[in-house]
């Protein structure tokens, strides 16, 4: 077996998107705690290691389908960099260990939240995808679960408005980002196998549907009032602000033709939207405003 680098282990466990979903499980431990603790290390190095896991074998069940697209057929498995069954073997390594380590850290319901994941990402929506474009509906609810897992590893309650408000927030907020790659890279999804919106409704209607649906995410946003506790005048007008902002940017890129989109600016615009968000939140909760 030839030696396997690091950077294409990185690759592997899309550690940026791991990254992502574990600051979204930081954000869940800071709101509900409210200071610093050493013990973030601990789930974020949890939940880095278990959304690895759960990437690699995405990436395992997908190498036929990667191979097929452009702009996946660099990944490790497709390209040859890695074997599938090494891939597979660093997966349930990743998975294993993230499971335990949220397990003894953290106790059962961070843990079982984390199967849940795996169960919902890599069993229903990884096969349901392949079926209907509407995949991503369920599908985003794995975004949604990791603030759950910071939430309740801090000690809260799995039900209470405020961790319901976030990750509701979340699952709204990655509908729009999927169907984003779906507007720039649906000939090669079709390609591939996957059935795309652009079959039924073409790319000018699925952008303004993603339009419209980034207004219903921003109007929802600007409802925190209701759901966290003692509110402070700026920081509401902060995230008001940050509001404005974004749906200016987009509506200036939706009055755009599909060809002449800048999809890099789309997609750098609504990430950066969502971890300014979060980070407010986590700042609002650290007593700043």
């Amino acid at each position: 077996m030839k030696p396997v680098s690091l950077n294409t282990i990185l690759t592997l466990v899309k550690y940026k998107v791991s990254l992502a979903v574990t600051f979204t499980a930081i954000t869940g431990y800071m709101v509900y705690i409210g200071c610093f603790k050493l013990q973030i290390i601990t789930l974020a190095c949890g939940v880095f290691i278990l959304a690895g896991g759960s990437s690699a074998l995405n990436e395992v069940q997908e190498s036929t389908f990667d191979s097929r697209m452009k702009r996946t057929m660099h990944r490790p498995i497709p390209s040859g960099k890695i074997s599938s069954h090494y891939a597979s073997l660093i997966s349930v390594l990743f998975i294993i260990s993230g499971i335990f380590l949220l397990f003894i850290s953290f106790g059962l319901i961070p843990a079982l939240l984390g199967i849940f994941n795996i169960v919902w990402y890599n069993l229903l929506y990884t096969n349901l995808k392949r079926l209907t474009p509407f995949a991503v509906v369920p599908g985003s609810l794995v975004g949604a679960v990791p603030v759950l897992i910071g939430w309740t590893a801090a000690g809260g309650y799995l039900i209470d408005s405020t961790v319901l408000f976030i990750a509701f927030f979340l699952f709204i907020w990655q509908i729009p980002h999927f169907w984003l790659l779906m507007l720039k890279y649906g000939e090669e999804y079709e390609q591939a196998g996957f059935p795309t919106f652009n079959q039924s409704i073409g790319p000018e209607s699925l952008k303004k549907i993603i339009f419209s649906w980034l207004i219903a995410t921003s109007a929802f946003s600007i409802t925190i009032p209701l759901f966290l506790r003692n509110i402070s005048v700026s920081f509401f007008f902060l995230i008001f602000a940050l509001n404005i902002l974004f749906i200016f940017i987009f509506a200036k890129l939706s009055f755009v033709r599909v060809t002449e989109l800048n999809f890099k600016r789309s997609f750098a615009s609504i990430n950066v939207y969502m971890v300014l968000f979060m980070a407010l939140l986590i700042l609002y909760h650290l007593s700043v405003f």
